[in-house]
């Protein structure tokens, strides 16, 4: 069995953090990667010590990776990644409901779908688009310029996976016109996600076309894979809501980023207190 290395982050990762999670995790060294993050080298593995350093990690807000020894940025082919609070700080459409006013009971919606309470993405979108119908198209241009912004750690990471070699997806449950300006922003290799549906300037509150929903995302994701010949343990997928689950399943590395309790719970990876650039740490050089 390949050894097991932890890996540590966090904005504040003290010495005695440090120690305290060498302690518990039984390690045989200690390499430091900065002010930020630390690989606790040669770590026992066993399901309790996991589970320590898990609530370890929670209780002092400290994320917690176990990573096989050697693992390398240049082994992986695809980074896939959800747009609306993981690339991005916003859900694009409570933004655009918030020009209507209608913000409060179309963020209610997409939080219950976020938490996996709404089972059926494709009737918890077409029950917030509905809310958008006779708004001006111009907003989604106000919500990219006013609201978006992409979160910590974004660029670097894939900038750094795009140098390495990584085909980049981004893939959302979200909308084509902020999908296709983030292509371009960040150019990346291809970006998938729903068509809001408009006449003579104002929205209708439809959706055009197959909704790209859990299933969508996940089917996306491995005909992309297929076409790159990328083995589970050569996928990087990132998504923060019960939507992103299935694509998720179908990565090795899954990363549950600021992610509801049933992504965290069923992703292998989280970050909770790093920027999205704490993927990089994962990886020795």
């Amino acid at each position: 069995m390949t050894a097991q290395n932890l890996v540590i982050q966090s904005p504040a990762l003290s010495g005695e953090l440090i120690e305290h999670a060498a302690a518990i995790a039984e390690a045989s060294g200690i390499q430091r990667l900065g002010t930020t993050a630390a690989r606790i080298l040669g770590v026992n593995t066993d399901a309790n010590v996991r589970e320590e350093i898990r609530l370890w990690g929670e209780r002092v807000h400290v994320d917690t990776a176990y990573v096989s020894a050697g693992a390398r940025l240049t082994d992986c082919k695809l980074l896939a990644m959800d747009m609306d609070s993981t690339l991005i700080n916003i859900e694009c459409i409570d933004e655009i409901a918030a020009f209507g006013g209608v913000k409060e009971q179309v963020a209610s919606i997409t939080e219950a779908a976020m938490r996996g309470e709404i089972k059926d993405f494709s009737e918890s979108l077409i029950r917030r688009v509905a809310f958008l119908k006779g708004l001006s198209t111009d907003v989604l241009q106000a919500v990219y310029d006013q609201k978006l912004r992409l979160n910590p750690g974004a660029e670097q990471l894939i900038q750094t996976a795009q140098q390495a070699g990584i085909k980049v997806l981004l893939v959302s449950g979200g909308f084509t016109f902020f999908t296709e300006k983030l292509k371009q922003l960040l150019n990346l290799d291809a970006a998938h996600a729903n068509v809001l549906a408009s006449s003579n300037g104002l929205l209708t509150g439809e959706v055009n076309g197959r909704i790209l929903d859990a299933q969508g995302k996940a089917d996306t994701l491995m005909q992309f894979a297929q076409a790159l010949g990328a083995q589970p343990e050569q996928i990087i997928a990132i998504g923060d809501g019960a939507n992103d689950l299935k694509m998720l399943g179908l990565a090795g590395y899954s990363v549950a980023y600021r992610a509801k309790p049933v992504v965290r719970a069923q992703a292998r990876f989280a970050l909770n207190v790093a920027g999205l650039d704490g993927v990089l740490n994962w990886f020795e050089k």
